[in-house]
């Protein structure tokens, strides 16, 4: 794919260097291409600051970029060649024609685009006094009015990225989206904890947390990046935890990554003249909710290994790329496989406490929306009662030491040996034990009754493509 990229530098044009504000009145437009051109990349930059720091500067510009066969018109904040704050994070601005950025008179700063100028984003400050854009040394882009209060400032609209000195609160929170998915990533502040998150639709789940050890009875307020540490307080103002840098270097930035969804401090590297990441919260890929493709198991080389499951006369029935229980809802249908020495990385609320694990197979059945389900007993006994997870995707499994408290379940087509107790769902779950070395699990169910587990040490979903 061949990158097209044009950046202008509207205010070494106008003045011969850039300033870090804009006063009411000011316009400047970009033209889109008459023609889809995949790659395009279109850039103005409008501000700079004060070289005060080591590193770059930030800078603000407005952008126009190829995307799904169309244009995107955005207001965006810029530390070195890293996006830090875009308008179009949560909400594209597509258009035609122009991409045009203007702060009114009215005192509102808006994009608009199109033949009829089209208002496609706006920070919603007509007639509060606004009177000139600035973009302040943090890298805030704020509209602030004659006696220098701030009537709106992109800190308050996170994306992906907390820049040093910026806080976030419960009513905010970082969010990244991976590419060609519905997923998507967030970090947020909980009364009690931070944690990352993954979303599915209306489902969320959890991948990492951090519990202070001095609430003290109090709730988290907010977080603030400092210059080697991300902080936390309580309502009182008070520093009840924090978590530190791996390195010396000051702290630039805190990234959500979009297609990991791990959280990384960054600092920049004088010597290598780039940003370096020198904190992560999760340090190997199997603990990344994504890190499989899905109904694939991350193992213990953090290589990915698919669940191929062969149904006599039916041939493959999971590659890790399809949802083999899509439309299959009730009893009749599906059945249980359990996986032994696995686990999700995923959690939620418990959806049932103490019951067993047949009960807890059986509610993922009954329930059309379950694929996979986890039972974690309270005794070293899995017929014991315990609390029950269901999970409406298969994602975030690995591999770990087995433990006769846990059993992974996930469900899948019945199968259709008429030889056997139709209503016998318990005696039908097909245990597969997930070996200590790498290799694919190769599954043959005969109507239902025994398995195999086959171990290859040098044979596994790597080697004929299923590798995510």
């Amino acid at each position: 794919m061949k990158l097209y990229e044009l950046i202008f530098l509207i205010c070494w044009l106008a003045h011969g260097y850039c300033t870090s504000d804009i006063h009411i009145g000011y316009q400047v437009s970009l033209a889109i291409p008459t023609s889809y051109c995949k790659g395009f990349i279109g850039r103005a930059f409008l501000m700079e600051t004060d070289h005060n720091q080591v590193g770059p500067n930030f800078r603000g510009a407005i952008s126009v970029e190829a995307n799904n066969d169309k244009y995107t018109c955005s207001l965006d904040v810029f530390l070195g060649d890293v996006k830090v704050w875009s308008s179009g994070h949560l909400s594209q601005f597509y258009t035609i024609d122009k991409c045009t950025l203007e702060l009114t008179q009215y005192g509102d700063l808006l994009l608009k685009g199109g033949l009829d100028d089209r208002v496609g984003w706006k920070a919603g400050t007509s007639g509060q006094g606004v009177k000139r854009l600035n973009l302040l040394g943090t890298g805030n882009l704020v509209l602030v009015d004659a006696m220098n209060l701030i009537k709106w400032q992109s800190f308050n609209f996170p994306t992906n990225i907390m820049l040093w000195g910026q806080r976030l609160s419960s009513r905010t929170r970082l969010t990244s989206f991976p590419r060609n998915s519905s997923l998507s990533y967030s970090f947020e502040i909980q009364y009690d904890k931070i944690a990352l998150y993954l979303y599915s639709g209306k489902l969320k789940y959890s991948y990492w947390e951090y519990t202070p050890l001095d609430l003290e009875g109090l709730n988290i307020t907010y977080v603030e990046l400092t210059s080697n540490a991300l902080e936390i307080f309580n309502n009182e103002n008070h520093r009840i935890g924090r978590i530190t840098s791996d390195k010396p270097e000051p702290l630039r930035f805190l990234a959500l990554g979009n297609s990991t969804g791990n959280l990384e401090f960054y600092y920049y590297s004088s010597d290598k003249g780039k940003f370096e990441a020198s904190y992560q919260a999760l340090n190997t890929s199997c603990d990344l909710p994504l890190a499989c493709k899905t109904y694939g198991i991350c193992t213990f080389s953090e290589k990915c290994s698919c669940i191929r499951l062969i149904k006599r006369g039916d041939g493959l029935l999971s590659d890790c790329t399809e949802n083999v229980t899509e439309g299959i809802c009730g009893r009749n249908d599906s059945q249980m496989l359990d996986l032994q020495g696995v686990t999700s990385v995923l959690r939620s609320n418990p959806y049932k406490v103490n019951v067993t694990k047949e009960i807890c197979a059986n509610l993922c059945l009954d329930n059309c929306t379950c694929v996979a389900a986890l039972h974690f007993s309270y005794e070293d006994d899995p017929a014991k009662p315990g609390e029950c997870y269901m999970y409406g995707l298969a994602r975030g499994v690995k591999q770990i030491e087995r433990d006769g408290r846990l059993s992974y379940m996930v469900k899948v087509p019945k199968g259709t040996d008429q030889g056997h107790d139709k209503h016998s769902h318990w005696k039908k779950w097909i245990p597969i034990v997930v070996g200590v070395v790498d290799g694919v699990v190769l599954l043959l169910v005969l109507g239902g009754v025994g398995y195999y587990v086959i171990r290859k040490r040098r044979k596994s979903c790597v080697d004929t493509g299923h590798n995510n």
